[in-house]
This record gives structure tokens, C-alpha cells and sequence, in this order.
């Protein structure tokens, strides 16, 4: 009886742990336990899959419609107006449409939302890799500019919708939501989407814009969540005159503390690797730490309430400075492409999975809005969207123009236009937060519900709308193949740094009058060129200091196994 009693506790421990692990397989991509496959209640000497046939089939349907994209993008390389973010979106949505038809309109929960799988897998790849292909010294060189439109523009725009809700909201009939959720939505709607843009602008042709807009919109992103987590904590309670500062206060915190975070990681993933020399044994061994050591820092920036975005970013950026030097020629080429597939397939995927949910039956019914009801929150959304990204482009841009002196460093109305028009479409970032602020358990309401359908509404039209216009659009502005604008002509840096060289050690002018060159100093070197006189000193800073400690360019490991171990050794010899 002993036997026969531990061994039931043994089946039963078992089974147990088996359907905990569907459960919870089924979890990850947004299956309730109600909608899992019948087979479940089969015999169990039937039943001999740990996974659940409802998680296969989804798994199935999506990789499926991945190939289809990497296909289709490729037949379509050169449309005028499709591009492989809106091929997957429109997948996606024939995708649910089929879904639907199959399950007779019953339900979706197979296509649930999950913000556990697009925060913690699907958006670090992307944004790592966005820091460690980034082209580091024309980033760095607009970096003030970049800084001026990501944080900036972003807060501008931030309190231009969260004010426009608060005040039209209320005409239409939306009375529910409170302050917090005014704010809230200020903060969802504030983060762009840029890969349309990305997509067809290009970095040889048009260097300064794409940088000005690849970099935009990574600080924007970073920025709107920020944003949105200081909202979070704010008690809105108790509003007091210090709420405002509190809100500032929070969000400087978490701005640096983030990109200190990130440098932190990438630092010493180059140290590690520079130091021990991982290459003597295993490339692999390289590739797995740089891996780890990224999604590292991203998951202590969560664990610590930071913002994983800033801080996977400047990791990347620090790995690519550093890290990326000290390993093998062949781990070298292993990482660049890796890092860009995983990319590429996550960016696909979350453009697949908002198609596939934003036909799920059950939110539009939870709504209980009629079509003009929709149609009004949707279209207010949308242009305060427009007017938001309005208000800060053209006056920061020209301000800029007033202050720059040099024509090349000028922002054209043309490129202005192209940037307004870059921020306009929404993406997956703005459906999880919109997920995260209205879809809990403890905020079943129909207001809810309405703001979470007109988001998604609001980021199809603008992706396939104003998507498929970008690439016409870009094309008739910029008046492509002719002759480029001056800002973006690529041989100006080296004419400033020239500049820089000439203006420290003095006017050369004087040399002829036999006395000697008086030299400038750094505070009148740094207020009449800023950018390049940083970048300047950063580099004798980094040369002297940094390299010698954590590789870089020009450090080459020693490894026995490759040509140039090999030539090292003969020549010790």
C-alpha cells in the first residue's frame, strides 16, 4: 500500500507539473487555459506531448507568416509603396481574419497580446541592435540635435496630447478616465515608430537626415517610456505644486541612471573579453557572453525600475566601441549579422502579432462604443498626434538654423518636412503601453476597452496609410538621384576637425611675423564649436585612458589558431 500510494503521488506530482507547464507555455503566447485544445482531456497514454497542440498550431502559424514576409519583402524590394513592415502588418490581419473565420467569431484568445513576450524577448534584440550598428561618429556628432528632438520634442509633445485629451475627451463623452490616464495616453501616443522611414531612407545618400531620424526615434522611444513609468509612480491623490518637479525629478532620474547602467554592462563585457582572451579556446564561448551580458543589462535595468531601453542601447553602443574589437575576426562577423537577424525577425514578428490581435473579437465588444463614438476618440487621437509632432519639429529645427553658423549643420524645410513625417506612425510600443495601462484585470470598463480598439486603430492607419505613402513621398521631397542637399555631404566632418586642429594650436597667420602662435583654449574652442571639440578631446581621452583598459580599435587578441597568432608567434621566434 506504501508502494502503490507513493507512486500515485508520483503520477499525480507529474501530471501536475506537466499541465503547469502547458498552462504556462500557453501563457507566453497569450492562451488561456479555457481555450487550450481538447486533446488535453485525451488519455494520458495518448497524450505524449509536453506541449499543448493550441501553443504548436500558433507556433506553426507564425513562423509560417515570417517566411511569407521574408519572401514577399523580397518580391517587393523595389515597390513604391510597400516595404516588409506593412507586408507583415497586412499578413497579420488576413492572418486573424482567418483566424476568426475558423473559430466562427467565438473568440481570439489564441492571438492575445502578451507584454511579458514583446518587453522581455521581442524589443531588447531590436533596440541592442540599433546601438551596436549604429554609425557611432555621425550619431555623436548630431548627438545634441538628436537629444534636442528625442527628449525634448518628446515631453512637447507629450503635454500637447495629454492636454488635448483632457480637453476634448470630456466633449465626446469620455469621462471616466482620470488624470493619471490622461497622461498616460500623452505618454503612449508620444512613441513613434520610424522603420517605415528607415526603411527607405538611406545612410549614403542622405547621411544627416537618417541620422537625425534613426536616432530620434530611439531616444523617443526610450523618452515616452520613461514618461509613462513616472506617471505610474506619481500619487495623483495628493496633486501638489511639487508634483510637476517630482514628475522631472523622476524622469532625469531614470534617464541617467539608465544610460549609466548600460555603459556600466558594456564596459565590462570588453574588460572580461579583453582580459581573459576567450578566443584562445572557443569563439563561441565570445558570441554567448556578448549575447548574455546584453539582455543582461536590460533585465537589471527592469529588475531595478529603469528604463531597459536607454540602457540596452548604450550598451550596445559601448560593445560595438570596445567589445566588439576584442574578440576574433570570426566572432566578429558571427555577431554583426546575428545581432541583425534576430532583429530583423523580432521587428517582423511584433508587426505579425499586432496584425493577428487587433482582430481580437473580444476587446471591440467589450468597448460597447458605437462607430461614430470610435471614429471621433480614434481621429482626436491621430491629430493630436499631427499636431503634436508639429509643434516641436519646425520650431527646434529652426532654432537650430538661427543659432548654426555653418550652412552644412543647417536643417533645410524640405528634411524638417521628411522628420514630421517620420514621427507620424505608431507601432508596437504604443500598443503594449496601452496594453499595460488599460487592459488589467482590475480595470474591466468600456472606456478601457475604447482607448485600447482606438490605439489600435490609430497605429494601423498610420502604419499602412502613412506607410505606404513614405517611400513616394521621401522620393518626390528629396528629389532622389539628383544633387544632394548640402547637409548631406559626408566630407565636412574632417573639414571641421581640421578646423579644430588649426584653431588649438593657434592662428596659423601669425607663423610669418616670427611670433609665436598664440593658443586657443579649451573653454573658446568648446563655445565656438561644441560638437567637434568634445568629440576631439573625447578621442585623446579615449585613446589614452580608455583603450589601453578596455580594447577597442586597433587591439587585436592574441590567438594561436588564427593567422595572426600565427604570425606572431613565428616572429617571437
Amino acid at each position: 500500500m506504501l508502494t502503490e500510494s507513493f507512486s500515485l503521488k508520483i503520477s499525480s506530482n507529474h501530471l501536475t507539473c506537466e499541465m503547469a507547464t502547458k498552462i504556462s507555455n500557453a501563457a507566453m503566447f497569450g492562451l488561456s487555459p479555457e481555450n487550450m485544445s481538447s486533446h488535453e482531456h485525451l488519455p494520458l497514454e495518448l497524450d505524449s506531448s509536453f506541449l499543448n497542440t493550441s501553443t504548436i498550431i500558433a507556433l506553426c502559424v507564425f513562423f509560417a507568416l515570417l517566411c511569407a514576409c521574408i519572401i514577399i519583402g523580397h518580391l517587393l524590394e523595389e515597390h513604391r509603396w510597400a516595404n516588409e513592415s506593412i507586408t507583415a502588418l497586412l499578413l497579420g490581419l488576413c492572418a486573424g481574419g482567418v483566424v476568426l473565420l475558423v473559430r466562427k467569431g467565438a473568440s481570439s484568445h489564441l492571438l492575445k497580446f502578451s507584454e511579458d513576450l514583446f518587453f522581455l524577448y521581442l524589443l531588447p534584440p531590436i533596440i541592442f541592435n540599433a546601438g551596436f550598428q549604429v554609425k557611432k561618429k555621425r550619431f555623436f556628432k548630431n548627438f545634441s540635435t538628436i537629444l534636442l528632438f528625442g527628449i525634448f520634442g518628446t515631453v512637447i509633445s507629450f503635454c500637447i496630447i495629454s492636454l488635448g485629451v483632457f480637453w476634448i475627451f470630456r466633449k465626446i463623452g469620455v469621462e471616466s478616465l482620470s488624470l493619471k490616464d490622461h497622461l498616460a495616453i500623452g505618454a503612449i501616443m508620444s512613441a513613434t515608430d520610424s522603420v517605415c522611414t528607415l526603411q527607405v531612407l538611406s545612410q549614403d545618400e542622405t547621411p544627416f537626415l537618417y541620422s537625425i531620424v534613426f536616432g530620434e526615434g530611439v531616444v523617443n522611444d526610450a523618452t515616452s517610456i520613461v514618461l509613462f513609468n513616472s506617471v505610474q509612480t506619481l500619487d495623483f491623490h495628493n496633486i501638489d505644486g511639487l508634483t510637476v518637479l517630482k514628475l522631472i525629478g523622476t524622469f532625469l532620474y531614470l534617464l541617467f541612471t539608465s544610460t549609466a547602467l548600460g555603459i556600466a554592462v558594456g564596459l565590462l563585457s570588453a574588460f572580461i573579453i579583453k582580459t581573459l582572451y576567450f578566443g584562445r579556446h572557443s569563439t563561441d564561448r565570445e558570441f554567448a557572453l556578448m549575447i548574455l551580458m546584453a539582455y543582461l543589462s536590460y533585465l537589471l535595468a527592469e529588475l531595478l525600475n529603469l528604463s531597459g531601453i536607454l540602457t540596452v542601447f548604450f550598451c550596445g553602443i559601448v560593445m560595438s566601441h570596445y567589445t566588439w574589437h576584442n574578440v576574433t575576426e570570426s566572432s566578429r562577423i558571427t555577431t554583426k549579422h546575428a545581432f541583425a537577424t534576430m532583429s530583423f525577425i523580432a521587428e517582423t514578428f511584433i508587426f505579425l502579432y499586432v496584425g493577428m490581435d487587433a482582430l481580437d473579437i473580444d476587446k471591440w465588444r467589450e468597448s460597447k462604443a458605437s462607430a461614430g463614438t470610435s471614429a471621433a476618440v480614434s481621429s482626436t487621437l491621430f491629430a493630436l498626434v499631427l499636431v503634436g509632432r508639429a509643434a516641436f519639429v519646425f520650431p527646434i529645427a529652426n532654432i537650430l538654423n538661427c543659432v548654426q553658423k555653418s550652412e552644412s549643420s543647417k536643417i533645410h524645410f524640405k528634411q524638417q518636412f521628411i522628420m514630421w513625417w517620420a514621427g507620424l506612425m505608431r507601432g508596437a510600443v504604443t500598443i503594449a503601453l496601452s496594453y499595460n495601462q488599460f487592459a488589467s484585470y482590475m480595470r474591466k470598463s468600456p472606456e478601457s476597452a475604447l482607448m485600447i480598439t482606438s490605439t489600435i486603430i490609430v497605429v494601423l492607419f498610420s502604419t499602412i496609410v502613412c506607410g505606404s505613402v513614405t517611400k513616394p513621398l521621401i522620393e518626390a521631397v528629396l528629389l532622389r538621384h539628383r544633387k544632394p542637399m548640402v547637409s548631406d555631404f559626408t566630407d565636412n566632418v574632417s573639414l571641421e576637425d581640421l578646423r579644430v586642429l588649426l584653431l588649438e594650436s593657434g592662428d596659423p597667420s601669425n607663423s610669418n611675423n616670427n611670433q609665436p602662435a598664440r593658443r586657443a583654449s579649451s573653454l573658446r574652442l568648446l563655445i565656438r564649436h561644441p560638437t567637434t571639440t568634445v568629440h576631439y578631446f573625447w578621442r585623446k581621452f579615449d585613446d589614452r585612458f580608455m583603450r589601453p583598459m578596455f580594447g577597442g580599435r586597433g587591439f587585436v587578441p592574441f590567438v594561436p589558431s588564427t593567422p595572426t597568432g600565427a604570425a606572431d608567434e613565428s616572429s617571437s621566434a
